[in-house]
């Protein structure tokens, strides 16, 4: 069982050790999570941390910290956030390899990507897209409630806290976050900037883009990612959590 990482690590920049890694350890895992907001990267990211070993990384994670909540901290400038990513450039370096959430969102952020793993002699093992329909995407994000205070997650519906309107974990009250309010309208309106068919195209060509449905509850969804893993040499180190 490999111990949980350490978020400042992640969060605040450097060099630091997230964690003590066990002296055998198998083949670390880099993949990349793609999907509009409201899919459900994060909840996926923590399930395959969990199957993997490997650490998830957020760069809403890294906003949060650094940018007063706004619908424009997720549209950084492409040279700000890639400063952000080569600032933490240690993560992506980690022996128990990597989730990516967040990271690229264009060519240029992937060939970036791609430049910093190839110094430390890295490569990606996939990257995963997952697929629902508009609609369904909207009524996540209208359900989806945050904690102020630890940004946990919750669903009115598919996940809710045990009381209602409170964090499991600090008994804050939860909040809905009105850039999910502004993704839904964008979605509902087809005006959201999603993934360009150029980036896509730029991970199919090099046989590293899979395609998952993202219909159902999070453990299905994950038994969906672990199921296509199992046919590649991903697979080979998956548990359920």
């Amino acid at each position: 069982m490999i111990a949980p990482c350490n978020r400042a690590t992640w969060l605040q920049g450097g060099a630091g050790v997230c964690r003590t890694l066990p002296a055998r350890l198998g083949a670390p895992r880099r993949i990349v999570l793609l999907g509009p907001p409201g899919i459900g990267k994060g909840t996926q990211a923590g399930l395959l941390s969990a199957a993997l070993g490997a650490c998830p990384l957020a760069t809403s994670e890294i906003m949060h910290g650094l940018f007063p909540p706004s619908p424009l901290s997720r549209r950084l400038p492409t040279d700000t956030l890639l400063e952000l990513i080569n600032a933490r450039s240690h993560c992506l370096a980690c022996a128990a390899g990597f989730i990516l959430d967040g990271f690229p969102r264009t060519v240029a952020h992937a060939e970036a990507l791609d430049h910093l793993l190839q110094e430390k002699d890295l490569s990606l093992d996939a990257v995963i897209l997952y697929e629902l329909p508009v609609s369904l995407i909207v009524l996540r994000l209208l359900g989806r409630r945050v904690c102020p205070t630890c940004q946990k997650t919750y669903h009115v519906k598919a996940r809710p806290p045990r009381i209602t309107g409170r964090c499991d974990d600090c008994q804050t009250i939860l909040g809905q976050q009105r850039e999910d309010r502004l993704d839904a309208i964008r979605l509902m309106q087809g005006t959201h900037p999603s993934h360009s068919p150029r980036l896509l195209g730029y991970y199919q060509s090099r046989g590293l883009l899979v395609k998952i449905s993202a219909h159902g509850t999070a453990e299905e969804i994950f038994m969906r990612t672990i199921d296509t893993f199992k046919m590649t040499r991903l697979g080979d180190r998956c548990a359920a959590p």
